[in-house]
């Protein structure tokens, strides 16, 4: 029989090795560079918008080496820390939006579903890119969607609904702190919002001494430490898939960091936004895609904590999205080769399919199988119809060839993964719930300044 001493022992030995990242030696330098410092110099926030924890368990797979008997690590594993708690203000329940767990996770307070930095009262909340800007760090955000949408806008701006994206671009000119911009770089989509007839918020930004820029290739001539509004679609980025540059968020989250760098510190809000769209979408071609884009970013982060190791980054989700499930139909399979070879997504190829003269070797190219006469022909029975029943057709096609499953195309209400490494990442650790995160934040602001 067990002793009462023993097993103490054992489920302390077990609950050490789950908190040190299940003992990974991969990550160790990072977990050891972050040990050295506790109080972080910069701080860097990651989203990744709809990834429950099916999402990295799928990756897990999506990246597996065949030919080996083990399922090889994936960044997140080294990583992993906790987890967190989503639910918003008790008049929405327990199920959250993407705004109600923005504001938690930017401000600390819980509120109702849509709001955008604003309490269960209407009432204008600090974010901690607020509190870092009070604090004289550098502040910047880097985003795969609009840069007005429910996350990133949380961070920055006040407004009763995330659905007014003309009153939330204005927030991030008008609304200042100690006198200053609340962002000094802002990178990602939606100029359609601050270029307009009515008021041209870009170039508002330019007079007041902000680079604007619109291609890629601009952002990287732009001198380093320079304040940067960088739009590079009229609402959000293309999907990755469909996307000129296949490290899209690696990308805008490298540059972002060239700017902001300094002896003083920074804060930087990143977000893998279109992880959360293909979950909607029920598309899981796109969300493996989405969620590759994600973890390189985190291998660049992981080295530049490795040589900046005063710096902290946290990644989390606000919440899952369509209930993802690894097998679907009681059968114990799930194949996630047949998403390697996609030359497009799902709905470029979809929209594509009335142009091309024979449709269904146009999709099996694109998608890049050999499919069978009876699946070419399915294909070829939709081609006529509209877009988004196309659409469906093909996904619903690549969701039988992987056996992937959803229960919903919205939001569940199940806990997220909470991840952190760097300088005080320690603080991160066990069950928690979302408004930790901020309030951790903002007391590790208080330690540094």
């Amino acid at each position: 029989m067990m002793t009462n001493f023993l097993r103490t022992a054992l489920l302390s030995c077990a609950s050490a090795a789950f908190l040190a990242g299940c003992g990974s030696t991969k990550s160790d330098p990072v977990a050891a560079a972050g040990s050295e410092v506790n109080t972080p110099k910069n701080i860097i926030m990651v989203v990744a918008d709809g990834m429950g924890p099916a999402y990295t368990t799928a990756y897990r797979n999506y990246m597996d080496d065949p030919s080996t008997p083990v399922i090889e690590n994936v960044v997140f594993d080294d990583i992993l820390v906790g987890n967190a708690s989503t639910y918003p203000a008790q008049v929405s329940g327990y199920v959250t939006d993407s705004a109600a767990a923005a504001t938690a996770l930017a401000t600390g307070i819980k509120s109702y579903n849509g709001a955008i930095g604003v309490d269960v009262n209407k009432k204008p909340v600090k974010s901690v890119m607020h509190y870092a800007k009070s604090k004289g760090m550098r502040t910047g955000l880097a985003v795969t969607s609009q840069i007005v949408h429910a996350t990133p806008a949380s961070y920055i701006a006040h407004n009763e609904s995330r659905k007014n994206y003309n009153a939330i671009a204005e927030d991030f000119f008008d609304i200042r702190v100690n006198g200053e911009f609340v962002a000094d770089v802002m990178l990602g989509g939606g100029a359609s919002y601050f270029k307009r007839e009515d008021r041209d918020i870009a170039a508002q930004f330019t007079d007041n001494n902000y680079q604007f820029v619109d291609t890629y290739e601009t952002l990287e001539k732009v001198p380093a430490g320079s304040n940067v509004l960088g739009l590079f679609a009229p609402v959000a980025l293309p999907a990755v898939l469909d996307d000129e540059k296949k490290n899209r968020l690696q990308y805008l989250t490298k540059n972002a960091i060239k700017h902001l760098e300094n002896d003083n510190g920074f804060f930087l809000l990143v977000e893998a936004s279109q992880v959360d769209w293909a979950g909607h979408s029920n598309d899981i071609a796109s969300a493996m895609a989405e969620m590759h884009d994600l973890a390189i970013t985190l291998e660049y982060l992981r080295d530049y904590v490795t040589k900046n190791p005063d710096t902290l980054v946290v990644l989390t989700a606000d919440h899952s999205t369509g209930g993802l499930t690894i097998g679907a139909n009681g059968d114990y399979r799930w194949s996630p080769e047949h998403l390697k070879g996609l030359k497009a997504s799902v709905m470029t190829i979809a929209m594509a399919m009335p142009n091309e003269e024979k449709p269904e070797e146009y999709v099996a190219s694109m998608l890049g199988l050999s499919l069978t006469e009876d699946e070419l022909a399915t294909l070829a029975s939709v081609a006529n119809q509209d877009d988004r029943s196309r659409f469906t057709t093909v996904k619903a096609f690549l969701d039988a060839k992987t056996n992937t499953g959803w229960t919903t195309g919205g939001h569940t209400g199940v806990d997220v993964e909470v991840f952190a490494f760097g300088a005080g990442y320690t603080n991160f650790m066990g069950q928690i719930d979302n408004t930790d995160i901020a309030k951790k934040i903002f007391t590790l602001l208080d330690k540094k300044h």
